[in-house]
């Protein structure tokens, strides 16, 4: 009989942290599953756990996306969920997600919230604020909201339907990282996406992380795929304001146009920057920016406090996020 979930741990290096990974998922409270451990290369797999829901794969290629896409061929259950070699997952992690999907039909993907960690000392302040940002968005709405900013799913955390991975299209390979491209795909889709509350998975950060030696993982490719959605959306039928003129703006600009999209102008609060201009295009003052309909904006500061500024002048001027305007740094 088929399982409920097949889990999807691709792995190119094995050892004792791949065995710890694999424990995690069969100690699950959830036991209706299947681990489907994806070789890529030739990893270290000796002492995997003796258990008859692990099944070994080689992977039809090289690569993260070569390995996901042969697990979710490979997949029995209705739902995939994906996990790395190096985290740990919380006992009840798959028994709560999967209640989440099958409480609410309306959602295609769900993640979970994360407590990152290093072996050799804390965690960094960029992970920190990511971790907070991230944990932070459990509801469609939220997550949807601000897709633009950072990659709201943590990739180890995701459980699918597969009929939806399956309608997007499955995993692509692209020039920036394949989830983020997945989750962007979602979203212009109009599949909702959540959270259960609480810490599911242990992530771990170290200087073999994929998101710190892929080019794909990179903050340019990052901004490729933001303006390669963007361009899409129907926010780029109007030209773009980009609120913020700092040296992030400059690059969110270039990827935009470089993509097709029109940007009529920067906003800032800085008086030694208003009036001046930015790639050609003036910088207005705050007090420039009209009512809705005649452009649209995104945010390209990477601030809290300055993206939370520009939400409040933007809705006391009526203008609605994600109509008018979106977060995108």
């Amino acid at each position: 009989m088929a399982p409920l979930v097949s889990v999807a741990l691709p792995t190119c290096r094995g050892g004792p942290w791949l065995r710890a990974a694999c424990r995690s998922i069969l100690e699950q409270t959830l036991a209706d599953l299947e681990l489907l451990v994806v070789a890529d290369g030739s990893p270290d797999l000796e002492g995997l756990p003796r258990d008859p829901r692990l099944r070994l794969l080689r992977s039809r290629g090289r690569g993260i996306v070569a390995a996901l896409r042969t697990a979710a061929a490979a997949a029995r259950g209705p739902y995939l969920a994906r996990m790395d070699d190096d985290d740990w997952s919380h006992p009840e992690r798959l028994e709560r997600q999967v209640a989440l999907l099958e409480t609410r039909p309306e959602l295609g993907v769900v993640g979970a919230e994360v407590a990152i960690f290093r072996e050799d000392g804390p965690v960094g302040p960029g992970y920190r604020r990511y971790q907070r940002w991230v944990n932070g968005l459990r509801e469609p709405e939220a997550i949807a909201r601000e897709a633009f900013v950072e990659s709201p799913i943590p990739h180890p955390t995701a459980v699918l339907r597969l009929a939806v991975l399956r309608r997007l299209g499955g995993y692509r390979a692209v020039p920036w990282a394949e989830d983020y491209d997945l989750w962007l795909r979602a979203r212009e889709a109009g599949v909702p996406m959540a959270k259960p509350e609480g810490v599911l998975l242990r992530w771990r950060d170290g200087p073999g992380r994929l998101s710190r030696r892929d080019p794909r993982c990179s903050e340019a490719a990052f901004l490729r795929a933001r303006a390669h959605f963007l361009a899409r959306s129907p926010l780029a039928r109007r030209p773009f304001l980009l609120w913020g003129a700092g040296r992030y703006a400059g690059r969110l600009h270039d990827a935009l146009v470089a993509a097709g999209v029109r940007v009529a102008a920067f906003v800032d609060v800085d008086p030694r920057k208003v009036g001046g201009t930015k790639r050609g295009r003036p910088v207005l003052p705050v007090e420039a920016v009209e009512e809705p309909g005649r452009w649209s904006a995104l945010g390209a500061v990477r601030r809290e406090d300055a993206r939370a500024h520009m939400r409040a002048e933007l809705a006391a001027r009526g203008w609605v996020e994600g109509r008018d305007f979106l977060l995108a740094g």
